[in-house]
C-alpha cells in the first residue's frame, strides 16, 4: 500500500482536506498524512465546514509541521509554494498539484478547492488501483 503525504505550509485547509479524501476514499489502497512546513495553528473551521457536507469529519484533526519525511512513498504538494521549504525533494514521485488556497475568502471558494482536491484524490487513488 503506497504511503501519499499531502504537504503544505501551515497544513490547515487543503491537506486537511486531501487527507480526509484520501482516508475516506482510499481505504485499503493508500494510506495518508498531510502536514506543514510549518506548524499551523489549527484546522481553518470552513474546511471543517465543507467537508461535513460530503460526510467527512475533520474537527478531531490537528495542524501539525511534517516531521516524518522518510514515511512517504509518494509527496504532494498542495501549493503555496510549499516546496520551498521542503527538504524533502528526493521523495519519489514529488507533484504539485497547484491550488488556491481559499483561506480568508467565501464559503464557495472553499467548496470549488475542495471539489479540484476530490478529483485529484479520486483519480490517485484509480492510479494507485492500477499498480
Amino acid at each position: 500500500m503506497k504511503k501519499i503525504l499531502f504537504i503544505c505550509v501551515h497544513n490547515s485547509c487543503r491537506s486537511q482536506i486531501a487527507e480526509g479524501f484520501g482516508k475516506e476514499l482510499g481505504k485499503g489502497i493508500i494510506e495518508v498524512r498531510s502536514g506543514g512546513t510549518e506548524k499551523g495553528h489549527q484546522v481553518d473551521p470552513l474546511a471543517i465546514e465543507v467537508m461535513k457536507e460530503r460526510g467527512i469529519d475533520l474537527s478531531e484533526q490537528e495542524s501539525k509541521e511534517v516531521d516524518f519525511w522518510d514515511w512517504a512513498d509518494r509527496l504532494i504538494v498542495m501549493g503555496c509554494d510549499a516546496e520551498e521549504s521542503c527538504p524533502a525533494l528526493y521523495v519519489p514521485k514529488l507533484e504539485n498539484w497547484d491550488l488556491d488556497n481559499p483561506k480568508g475568502k467565501p464559503i464557495d471558494e472553499y467548496r470549488r478547492v475542495r471539489d479540484l482536491i476530490e478529483e485529484k484524490v479520486r483519480a490517485l487513488i484509480k492510479e494507485e488501483r492500477k499498480g
